[in-house]
């Protein structure tokens, strides 16, 4: 379509009158799409644009793309959905949408959402709290599994096309945008990066774990659908963006919110989306992961700024990705610190405060041993088993399995956060075993309050992975053997305060 024929199909989508209404039309733009807001629906436009790595420049294009966007997204979230409409050119002359007719054009109907809704915007209001991250964790995670397998796509070769994509598109925007010595240093490292990494990313691909991703899953393209997370605006144009690893989608979340500085947040997700799905063995590739959903996010906004006549706010957020992009792939030493107590002493809450300044972004992986009994057992984390599924044999397979994944995130460079009871010696040796076979520091941090808060607790306990009675925690009482050469602090006040101490003491 020539640009002059999509220029009416958009000022005929802009008109209150193509909805039946009389209130304004909202529109929304981005580097490839328009968005008209009208009443309870949203209309998204294909604009007639080529990039790098996306082709609309034709109706046929376009329309291919809306039924791809509608076919991927409608399986993702139904609700948000709605269809594919022509704008269609009458007998008369005019636009119609829908209808008979000639289409010039097509759009997908969704259904509008505030945009309060979105993500970002929750999570700028500081509202994107401990509950609805666990709940977004959790909608990633029923989302990848039921996503198919593409052992076709992926692995190193993907990885290495998104690199020379993305440095091809970031050198366009050398001198206006970018320094061109920061964009060299960042893909010589990178590059470094792939090749250390290479082999892994292959052996995830033959493992499985390169499926039918979102492909753009950063906060903007989440929103709230009955006050619930709803992903949206998954890649349809390219399944070389798409169908990756799912650790490298995950990343382009963890990147958005270490870029926002909400680390904590990030942590939880990440720890949660561990805890259900074991993907350990992949973190040696993460920091690749997030550098790089870094630096095509600066190309990105590079390319917005060089369309908005280098607008300097937007090439201020370029610049920033840019340099975020490059600290992702610095080296940080990881380490071992093991919290322990009796059941009810407040280990997870302390675990969950330390680790997220820990090591490399976004933080430490915290391996709670109750969250690793409930994967073995494959149920979800805030199941109940029975106490026949507590016995001798399975507590020592969960703390192997605990152990098996600390050494996997401490030889890839992830610091480790162990929450287990560790109430008998040779548990205690184990862990600071496993850390010294790996050369890194430890660090065993005790938890001990009086035996009437940790009842209290208990009895008040809803809702959480560990299935502790007050039999089980009479029973620690009575066979636990405190450590004399871990810190031991008063679990008896707040957790982050707890984990501060724990900190300074950590240096």
């Amino acid at each position: 379509m020539e640009a002059i024929e999509q220029a009416e199909v958009i000022d005929f989508l802009s008109r209150p009158e193509t909805f039946g209404g009389r209130e304004p039309v909202e529109t929304i733009e981005t580097h490839a799409s328009l968005v008209f807001l009208a009443g309870d629906r949203a209309y998204k436009l294909k604009k007639a644009v080529r990039y790098s790595y996306l082709d609309y420049s034709t109706p046929e294009r376009r329309h291919a793309a809306c039924a791809a966007e509608y076919r991927i997204n409608r399986a993702v979230s139904p609700a948000l959905y709605l269809g594919v409409e022509p704008i269609a050119r009458r007998p008369d002359g005019t636009l119609a949408l829908g209808g008979a007719g000639q289409p010039l054009d097509w759009v997908v109907v969704m259904r509008r959402f505030a945009s309060e809704a979105q993500l970002d915007r929750v999570a700028d209001r500081g509202a994107l709290d401990v509950p609805l991250a666990l709940a977004l964790a959790d909608r990633i995670v029923a989302f990848h599994e039921a996503a198919a397998i593409r052992c076709d796509r992926g692995g190193a070769d993907g990885i290495r096309l998104a690199l020379d994509l993305t440095a091809e598109n970031l050198r366009l925007a050398a001198d206006t945008v970018f320094d061109v010595p920061s964009i060299e240093r960042w893909i010589e490292r990178a590059a470094a990066a792939f090749v250390a990494t290479r082999a892994l990313l292959d052996r995830r691909r033959h493992a499985g774990k390169v499926r039918a991703c979102h492909g753009d899953l950063h906060l903007q393209n989440i929103c709230l659908v009955d006050d619930q997370p709803a992903l949206f605006d998954a890649i349809e144009f390219d399944e070389a963006i798409s169908c990756i690893d799912v650790l490298y989608d995950l990343a382009f979340l963890l990147m958005d919110l270490e870029r926002r500085s909400l680390r904590r947040t990030g942590n939880l997700i990440f720890n949660r989306y561990l805890d259900r799905r074991p993907e350990a063995d992949g973190i040696g590739a993460l920091p690749l992961f997030l550098a790089l959903r870094a630096a095509i996010r600066a190309q990105v906004r590079a390319t917005a700024a060089r369309q908005q006549a280098g607008d300097p706010d937007i090439v201020s957020e370029a610049r920033t990705y840019l340099d975020l992009a490059e600290r992702l792939l610095d080296p940080v030493a990881p380490r071992l610190i093991a919290v322990g107590g009796p059941s009810g002493s407040g280990k997870s809450t302390v675990a969950r405060e330390l680790a997220p300044p820990l090591g490399r972004a976004p933080g430490a992986r915290v391996i709670r041993s109750d969250m690793i009994r409930k994967r073995l057992a494959g149920v979800a984390p805030e199941t109940p088993l029975p106490p026949a599924a507590y016995t001798e044999a399975t507590h020592a397979e969960t703390y192997a399995a605990v152990i098996e994944e600390a050494l996997l995130c401490l030889r890839a460079g992830q610091s480790v956060v162990v929450d287990a009871v560790h109430g008998q010696a040779q548990e205690r040796s184990r862990v600071a075993t496993a850390a010294s076979s790996v050369r890194v520091p430890f660090f065993g941090l005790w938890l001990d309050a009086p035996p009437s808060i940790l009842r209290d607790r208990l009895a008040r306990r809803r809702n959480d992975a560990s299935d502790a009675t007050a039999e089980v925690l009479e029973n620690q009482l009575r066979s636990i053997t405190p450590p004399s050469d871990w810190l031991r602090l008063d679990a008896d006040c707040n957790a982050a305060e707890i984990a501060r101490n724990a900190l300074a003491r950590l240096g």
